[in-house]
């Protein structure tokens, strides 16, 4: 994709927005306010309608703006969606990782690739949306905690859905180096919380270790995993072609010689297909409800298993015929598709009628990473691809 179009005070104006936006540190989990009235502010003073949806303790805020079309036409509107939550930062960065530094044609920060450097160049870009004689809606949806499960776009959505906001065309601007991303499997996240009963380790008998019954939930877990490898779908298009489970920790116990009444599990799968997430929960709940609880009631009536939803991403499928994908190939040229392993926002634009695409700037190696980073002329490819929607939207 050439860069050739875009002028320096744009290209310059980008990284500023993105040097504050770095300044901001909205980590996944923490009141996002400030960022979100950052943007809001810059979309209000050219003419730019919002609002504003919250999470239940009204700190963590999603943000949707709307610059309308001079007149109206059978374009659909197009929706540039980013996330505005970084994950944590680890020891280790060369630079102060919430202050925006260039070295070497690259801007180091949290955030500046996942994905506050499409954000950013999307703030720059909208003054000149607001002057151009288009003949759709630009659409702005900026999301709180995506990092975390995607805990932030369902309540956006749903917000959407009763303002009859359900067709259009949406950008996911995760960074793919500008190529586009047209399907990936889903992610759900869960935390199973095992209550049984303390005791001393030299009459186990007379205690209900959540430990041991824990051990067992993630033998099961396992045995599932072998199974979800036998519904692998003919002509997968992923790697590996089949749904995926993870156990990331067990966690309970507090000494050597004590029965541990308490004990979480962490684990994740990632199904190709919905149905595989429907057989393993159903597999599991059944397995925790008809054998484990009742054998841990019989000794201690208040035992208890709990499982908890952190998040459940619905997977985002391939459409041969996706005006988004369309749209994006008949601006860059390419007409090339890839699936990736990471999840996003999409499955959930997607799922109420909205066709969309994954394609941003920055490289997905870089993200999450220490001394995460975006090359600046990634910057330069995506004003040019919001150049060729103007160009695409403009009044004949």
């Amino acid at each position: 994709m050439s860069t050739e179009n875009i002028s320096d005070q744009l290209f310059d104006k980008s990284i500023k927005i993105l040097t504050d936006l770095i300044g901001f540190k909205t980590i996944s989990g923490e009141d996002n306010s400030l960022l979100i009235n950052y943007c809001d502010e810059i979309l209000k003073k050219i003419g730019a309608t919002s609002f504003k949806t919250f999470d239940d303790e009204k700190k963590r805020v999603n943000l949707f703006a709307t610059l309308k079309a001079k007149k109206p036409s059978s374009k659909k509107p197009i929706i540039l969606s980013g996330h505005t939550d970084v994950v944590p930062v680890s020891k280790g960065w060369s630079t102060d990782p919430f202050e925006a530094t260039i070295k070497n044609d690259k801007l180091f920060g949290r955030g500046a690739c996942d994905m506050k450097g499409f954000i950013a160049c999307t703030l720059a870009y909208a003054p000149i949306y607001s002057k151009a004689n288009l003949d759709r809606d630009i659409h702005f949806s900026f999301t709180f905690d995506e990092e975390t499960a995607c805990q932030g776009a369902p309540i956006l959505i749903e917000e959407l859905k009763n303002r009859g906001i359900k067709d259009g065309i949406c950008i996911i601007g995760e960074p793919t180096n500008m190529k586009i991303i047209d399907a990936h499997k889903g992610c759900y996240e869960y935390t199973t919380h095992f209550k049984g009963l303390a005791g001393h380790s030299s009459a186990p008998h007379r205690g209900v270790s959540a430990v041991e019954y824990a051990s067992r939930y993630v033998s099961k877990l396992i045995e599932l995993r072998e199974k979800l490898k036998k519904r692998t779908p003919k002509n997968s298009i992923f790697d590996p072609p089949h749904s995926t489970l993870s156990v990331g920790g067990i966690f309970g116990g507090i000494a050597h010689n004590v029965i541990a009444d308490k004990c979480h599990v962490n684990w994740e799968t990632r199904p190709v297909i919905k149905e595989d997430a429907i057989f393993l929960n159903s597999e599991l709940d059944k397995y925790a409800d008809e054998i484990l609880l009742p054998e841990m009631k019989k000794i201690y009536p208040h035992s208890s298993i709990e499982k908890k939803i952190i998040g459940e991403i619905i997977g985002f499928d391939r459409d041969e015929t996706s005006d988004a994908c369309e749209l994006i190939s008949s601006l860059t040229g390419d007409n090339s598709r890839q699936v990736v392993s990471f999840g996003t926002e999409a499955g959930l634009f997607q799922e109420i009628g909205i066709s969309t695409v994954v394609c941003g700037p920055g490289s997905i190696e870089q993200a999450h990473k220490i001394d995460e980073y975006i090359v600046l002329d990634e910057l330069k490819k995506c004003l040019n691809l919001l150049e060729g929607i103007k160009d695409n939207s403009i009044l004949n």
